[in-house]
């Protein structure tokens, strides 16, 4: 005689493994995957990151579109343009002493 309790308790452990499985895998997946937990963080620290630069470099395209506006021919800023010539050239007046 065949037992038939035997079958059904391999199917049933068959598919108490595969559900232990699964589950393993995507808990895993849910938090450390692609698209995880331990991502999300990661991606929200890269943006709060990200924005500081962004803040910064406009500040400073800020100042150098200041400086352009007060070298530019509409409006031309002598002593900007003064200090930038002593800086770039080296130039300094006749009555001047240079400490270095």
């Amino acid at each position: 005689m065949i037992h038939p309790q035997s079958r059904p308790a391999v199917g049933g452990m068959f598919f108490l493994v595969l559900a232990l499985t699964l589950g393993g895998y995507f808990t895993f997946a849910a938090v450390q995957g692609d698209y995880g937990i331990f991502r999300r963080v990661q991606i929200k620290a890269e943006v709060a990151e990200l924005t500081v630069e962004r803040d910064q470099l406009k500040l400073e395209l800020a100042r150098l579109d200041n400086l352009t506006h007060r070298l530019s021919d509409d409006y031309l800023d002598i002593d900007l343009l003064d200090e930038r010539v002593r800086n770039v050239l080296g130039y300094l007046r006749a009555d001047e002493v240079v400490i270095r």
